[in-house]
């Protein structure tokens, strides 16, 4: 299936539980967090940038072209979704599509991209979403760049922060990913985290299958 999508790598968090900073700057095995997550989208997508907000020349190190949100002010990850909306419909104008991706999740399916976009075809889904363990992760979604509008009075004129509070009102598809050895959504929000997650470097190292399963319509 040849079709266009922008990977848009979600950078903005406060970080507070890490102590602040950009907690996908920290190491794990060796290597910022960020590096890895490249690694496994950077594959999966035709074009992939950063989002954030503050400084872009942090990230400067990657190679990759970093975003800035595209609203004033702080607004959580849909401001994320809205900017990588906005630049993609201005810069990529073959690209109907984005897949949202949070930066603290170091062990994603490699398949991610491939699920959601046969799940949008095949269940003409508005916005589609990944699962594990009978969890929606808002933040791991694919969206049409057609929704830019309609997001950004919901952000600016309704006060709308949730993701799962303005994407409900479409047509939504969850796509299931068994959790294998290690949850593929496993995220790092606290010190604790990381080292759990440099103990699980080795189970997911023999985890090279993502299998999967579509949900029913949202």
């Amino acid at each position: 299936m040849n079709i266009t999508v922008a990977g848009i790598l979600l950078a903005g968090g406060k970080s507070s539980r890490m102590g602040g900073g950009d907690k996908c700057m920290r190491l794990l095995a060796g290597k910022p967090i960020l590096e890895h997550i490249i690694e496994r989208v950077g594959p999966q997508v035709s074009q992939l940038v950063i989002n954030t907000n503050g400084d872009p020349k942090r990230f400067s190190s990657f190679g990759l072209q970093v975003i800035l949100d595209s609203v004033d002010g702080y607004f959580g990850p849909l401001a994320g979704v809205l900017s990588g909306m906005e630049w993609t419909k201005k810069n990529l104008s073959d690209c109907k599509w984005i897949v949202t991706i949070a930066t603290d999740t170091p062990f994603l399916p490699a398949n991610l991209v491939q699920r959601l976009i046969e799940a949008a075809t095949n269940y003409s889904a508005d916005v589609t979403f990944a699962s594990s363990a009978q969890r929606r992760h808002p933040v791991f979604g694919l969206w049409p760049v057609s929704l830019s509008d309609d997001l950004r009075h919901a952000l600016i004129h309704e006060g709308i922060r949730k993701i799962d509070h303005w994407a409900n009102k479409y047509n939504c598809v969850e796509v299931a990913f068994d959790e294998e050895l290690v949850d593929p959504f496993f995220n790092i929000n606290k010190p604790d985290d990381l080292v759990q997650a440099e103990l699980l470097m080795d189970s997911y190292k023999l985890s090279t299958n993502n299998n999967y399963i579509h949900s029913k319509k949202g």
